[in-house]
């Protein structure tokens, strides 16, 4: 049985524009499907004929600036474009990471051989860039990164290590989150380097995991990595402030992939319950189904409204207010959909954890926005300290 998938309602922020786009993405979204993409997980194969029409479409790009062959809108736009394939059954995880935050670092500091190089290939799909922030000692704590850049001339050294990191794989270079030596202090502080796949001392190993995904995660190595001057982002000594423009499209994002597979999950758990009459009535009218799903729906809205109001706040330019709004879209996003996945399975009962239905293999993909980009527990820490004023913990 195929969901029949529902029109999410009008949101606030919705233009006509941005309405058209919702249906154009969710029409090429249900051409796949979601039984093409656990195919593609399930096979090790890559999404690359979705991606590469999503880019011929001009979805890709959206949020990107025209000059450079993108839409010349926003990262609420993007979030259109995930949300929607999302919730046809095709979640594309590099969304979150070549057009949103490569893109949008990229677009906001780099120079302009770096903007020509790499953001008309992201607008159409030809390239695709991975990021890495995640060390194996550092966890969430980003001023412990051990991965550093040091000046040898004109060229920069890069060592260091970075763990599970999306699609390295399929990407043609990765955006790595190191730091360099300041001259006048000798204090480590971030920076961004762009790193070619193939270049040398550059390795990058799988790490077996238990999700159903077609992108895989990988352990990064640089041993002497031997970068050109230009492969710094942006300027030396703003690090921090190019990082956290990266960071809070990761985060508006990563809430769009789970409203979006949270609604991909109740599309199914509701069709089922209206069809499916054990007792003489559809199952759907029973109010120990009816009643959780509705909360579910509640659930998904409220975190879509906050997804939606982050994506605005950021394309606004307003950094400090987007970066409390993505935090708490981002902690609702990913309960309501481990809550929604969940109860689509409860719903459908055995079916629920059959191949047939695509459902069970969802609960590890879900259970992903409780962990990363970044964990409930700091978004909650987040929260205490910048929204409460409570003092700080850690």
């Amino acid at each position: 049985m195929t969901a029949r998938p529902t029109a999410a309602p009008r949101a606030i922020f919705d233009t006509e524009e941005r309405l058209a786009l919702r249906d154009a993405v969710a029409a090429l979204g249900r051409r796949y499907g979601g039984a093409y993409m656990m195919e593609r997980a399930r096979t090790g194969r890559p999404t690359d004929d979705l991606w590469a029409e999503a880019g011929r479409l001009g979805y890709l790009g959206v949020n990107l600036p025209e000059e450079y062959g993108g839409g010349g809108g926003g990262v609420a736009d993007l979030v259109v474009v995930l949300e929607e394939l999302s919730a046809a059954g095709c979640p594309l995880l590099l969304l979150v990471v070549t057009p949103a935050i490569c893109g949008s670092v990229i677009a906001r500091f780099g120079t302009e051989p770096q903007k020509h190089r790499w953001l008309p290939g992201f607008a159409d799909g030809s390239l695709r860039m991975a990021f890495a922030i995640t060390e194996p000692d550092a966890g969430s704590n980003s001023h412990r990164l051990a991965t550093v850049g040091r000046r040898d001339g004109d060229d920069w050294i890069l060592n260091g290590r970075k763990v599970f990191i999306s699609a390295v794989d399929w990407a043609d270079a990765v955006l790595v989150v190191g730091r360099t030596e300041d001259a006048r202090t000798g204090k480590l502080k971030p920076a961004l380097f762009i790193v070619p796949r193939e270049t040398p001392g550059f390795e990058y190993r799988p790490i077996p995991m238990e999700i159903v995904s077609p992108e895989r995660q990988f352990e990064l190595y640089f041993d002497d990595v031997r970068l050109p001057a230009d492969a710094l982002v942006g300027d030396e000594d703003a690090g921090l402030l190019q990082l956290f423009a990266g960071l809070n499209p990761e985060r508006i994002m990563a809430s769009a992939f789970a409203t979006g597979i949270a609604r991909y999950a109740l599309d199914k758990a509701v069709d089922y319950a209206k069809t499916r009459a054990v007792w003489g009535v559809p199952i759907g009218a029973h109010q120990g189904l009816a009643h959780p799903l509705a909360q579910c729906r509640i659930e998904i809205e409220l975190a879509r409204l906050m997804t939606q109001k982050a994506a605005t706040l950021y394309d606004a330019g307003d950094d400090m207010a987007a970066g409390e709004a993505a935090n708490m879209a981002k902690y609702a996003a990913g309960e309501a959909a481990v809550r929604t996945v969940d109860q689509a399975v409860q719903t459908l009962g055995g079916n629920g954890l059959t191949q047939e239905y695509g459902l069970a293999a969802l609960l590890s993909v879900v259970r992903i926005g409780r962990v990363a980009p970044v964990s409930r527990e700091m978004v909650l820490n987040f929260v205490a300290q910048h929204t409460l004023g409570l003092p700080r913990s850690y």
